[in-house]
């Protein structure tokens, strides 16, 4: 048995001065990707409705667009409308001037942290002594008031999606194996994750088909751009992949507040990731009936097959290699001189 080849000390010591280097980056980065949109954390051109006679509203409206830009300000004849907005996902509130005074309608199940935000800011505008009602349209369901389920499932889901592009890469498997294995594996982490999200815990409340068909969907678009990276770099595509993923899309998703909440370009950049376009996927079809659900399905879809294309690339250029590598003439070795 032949000996193993022993290992140069400047070979070690590059190692050592690598691994010292990327450590403390990753862990700078990481910290940046999570820290920093939490601590700027305020609305930025957040959709809000405006409904009632032009000379009521009027005054809520100047108020409103005076924010700085806080409030992206939509006007609505009437409180029905404006209801139909937030069931449309259109906006995520509206201030209905009442003659008994303001009323604000929210969505907590659009996002508890800007139901909650909108309380605190018209309550601030309205004038002392006046009570704003508050009547909340789209609730969250009550097994779930606060809405962690949802914005907890982003991170296991980029988790699944990742380990399951990294075993196709690392069990070098190719071509229609490979597609079939992200595709069935994607599909029962959407029945498992649909059982327990929505049968056990309660927290979903739209069809449990389509639920389980968009966490698939999610799972699958990460699944398929890690392994899809994977079978064109190589085990470092699996790394590049993860962090794009993980480190990115999940604290870029504004899945636990909102995408307007989140400093610029982040909250637009994490709804073109799998983690943000998937959480308001899930948000949409399991609260809003489907509402504003294309965008985002879109989003997944070209993500996942993209990822499928590069892994079946990937394959006919492995495949291509080995063969190039048969047909080669062996290398001849030199006759000894003298």
């Amino acid at each position: 048995m032949p000996s193993p080849t022993p290992v140069s000390p400047s070979a070690h010591g590059r190692t050592m001065v690598a691994v010292m280097v990327l450590v403390p980056l990753v862990a700078a980065l990481a910290l940046w990707a999570f820290a920093w949109p939490a601590a700027r954390t305020a609305p930025r051109d957040l959709p809000l409705g405006v409904a009632g006679p032009a000379a009521a509203a009027a005054p809520l409206d100047r108020q409103l667009r005076a924010q700085e830009g806080a409030f992206e300000v939509h006007r609505y004849a009437d409180e029905a409308a404006a209801r139909a907005a937030i069931e449309g996902r259109v906006v995520y509130g509206a201030v209905v001037a009442a003659p008994d005074g303001p009323r604000l309608l929210t969505a907590s199940a659009a996002s508890p942290v800007v139901a909650q935000l909108l309380q605190q800011a018209v309550a601030a505008q309205a004038p002392a002594g006046t009570k704003v009602t508050t009547v909340d349209v789209v609730p969250t369901p009550a097994a779930d008031p606060r809405g962690a389920t949802l914005s907890s499932s982003v991170l296991p889901l980029a988790l699944a999606g990742v380990a399951g592009g990294a075993i196709v890469t690392l069990l070098r498997l190719r071509g229609v194996r490979a597609v079939l294995t992200l595709l069935v594996a994607a599909a029962a982490v959407g029945v498992v994750a649909a059982a327990l999200a929505h049968s056990w815990l309660g927290a979903l409340t739209g069809d449990w088909w389509a639920e389980a068909g968009v966490l698939g969907l999610s799972t699958l678009a990460v699944g398929a751009t890690v392994a899809g990276l994977g079978a064109l770099l190589g085990p470092a595509g699996i790394g590049v992949g993860a962090m794009a993923m993980v480190l990115l899309g999940n604290p870029f998703s504004g899945v636990a507040s909102a995408p307007q909440l989140l400093p610029a370009p982040v909250g637009a950049l994490g709804q073109l990731l799998p983690p943000g376009a998937g959480g308001t996927l899930l948000r949409s079809v399991s609260y809003f009936d489907g509402a504003r659900a294309a965008g985002p399905a879109w989003t997944l879809a070209v993500w996942a097959l993209l990822g499928l294309v590069a892994v079946v690339l990937g394959s006919l250029r492995g495949r291509r290699a080995e063969a190039a590598a048969r047909t080669a003439p062996p290398a001849r070795t030199p006759l000894p001189v003298g």
